[in-house]
């Protein structure tokens, strides 16, 4: 077994997705301690575990498949279709089998077993792992970031290194000691809470999503993942709370709509749905993941582009230690090819966004009723825009000014 050093060439803080993924590529050539605060990796599961398999349109220039191959032990569920409810009841659904494939269309993963796996893939690659073993500052030399100071299990120590990669979540404290602003505003954060049900009777391999005011500013998902079990959960835009708690929401949903259902698991968190921040790098320093807000504003998903970000910072942190020089100059070609690959769509799902948390409960049923019975052959801008057309002129309005 590795001892511990004081001296590496990356520290990466936080190995979730996103973490093990740049200490995964930068382990390749590079000495790597990817540190994690909690006791246990993937515990507690912070998401409602899903992935897309195939690259969507405006959202994902990429597959899952491409940074992970597929381990059926942390797949806990296919999905085969999705089904969006209106207030009113109305649904819009979209399948496989409308698309013309047996294929599925993501998986429902174990998050614990998912992302434990991750952490072996980066441990496996030569990043050496320590859990319990919290950041608790930067150390910082003439503005630049030269390494972290950590505590494992009470002891506290320093570890230097050239780059040091943020990948601590949410409002990333890492960032904010590198001179980062990383606060979000209330009305760019979802505060969630989900339950894993169990004796709660599903959709086979169907997602479905819930949106209206019994959910302010976002939206409630079911998420099944067999066994007459599933994640049921919510997210409510911190600006909208009311005073409420996520968790009095979502026990509000849950004895609406599955009253015979019975808890086992309760999860809590935020989830970032903002805009892109100013800037992700510094000298000797990235974020990645939710630090960097690399969440889809719309729907607050996160493991798609922290598995991206993750592998690109990962590279651009093993090249700048190859070139001795870790300075923002050099750090900012990860953040120039994560824009590159994501940054305008994301600029247009924001709007989406805030777009969406504007509307009314009669204005989300018109919007279900254009497309309800959309076929295959109108997934495309051209059939959107058809069925768009019949909307009420103050919504065509509202579009108008989004695009």
């Amino acid at each position: 077994m590795k001892t511990r050093s004081d001296e590496y060439d990356v520290i990466v803080v936080g190995a979730g997705p996103a973490g093990s993924m740049a200490a995964k590529k930068a382990a390749a050539d590079c000495d790597v301690l990817l540190v994690e605060k909690r006791q246990e990796i993937g515990s507690p599961v912070r998401c409602a575990e899903g992935v897309p398999l195939k690259e969507t349109p405006f959202i994902f220039h990429t597959s899952f498949e491409k940074y992970v191959e597929t381990n059926k032990k942390w797949v806990a569920s296919e999905v085969k279709g999705v089904c969006a409810n209106a207030p009113d009841g109305t649904t819009v659904e979209v399948s496989g089998e409308m698309l013309g494939t047996d294929e599925p269309l993501g998986y429902i993963l174990e998050r614990k077993l998912f992302d434990r796996q991750l952490a072996k893939d980066a441990a496996r690659a030569g990043a050496q792992l320590m859990v319990r073993t919290r950041a608790t500052g930067l150390i910082l030399e003439d503005g630049a970031v030269r390494g972290v100071k950590l505590n494992h299990l009470g002891e506290a120590f320093e570890a230097r290194a050239r780059v040091v990669v943020g990948a601590d979540g949410i409002e990333s404290q890492v960032g904010r000691w590198g001179g980062i602003n990383t606060t979000l505003k209330l009305k760019d954060i979802e505060s969630c809470a989900q339950y894993h049900m169990q004796n709660v009777e599903l959709k086979e391999n169907i997602l479905d999503f819930y949106f209206g005011s019994e959910v302010p500013g976002g939206y409630a998902w079911v998420f099944p993942k067999g066994n007459d079990s599933g994640n049921i959960g919510l997210g409510v835009l911190g600006s909208k709370l009311g005073g409420k708690r996520p968790l009095d929401y979502l026990n509000t949903f849950v004895a609406r709509h599955f009253p015979d259902s019975r808890p086992v698991e309760l999860v809590v968190g935020g989830c970032p749905v903002s805009d892109e921040l100013p800037t992700i790098v510094g000298d000797g320093l990235m974020l990645v993941g939710d630090a960097a807000r690399h969440t889809e504003p719309i729907t607050g998903g996160g493991i798609m582009a922290a598995l991206q970000s993750g592998t690109i910072a990962g590279a651009v942190a093993s090249k700048a230690v190859r070139q001795n020089n870790a300075s923002s100059k050099v750090l900012r070609e990860y953040e120039n090819e994560w824009k590159a690959s994501f940054g305008k769509e994301r600029k247009l799902m924001y709007k989406a966004k805030e777009f969406v948390v504007s509307l009314s409960d009669n204005e989300i049923n018109t919007f279900f009723h254009a497309f309800a019975g959309i076929t295959a052959g109108e997934l495309n801008m051209k059939g959107a825009i058809r069925r768009l057309l019949g909307l009420d002129p103050t919504l065509m309005l509202k579009i108008r000014q989004l695009l």
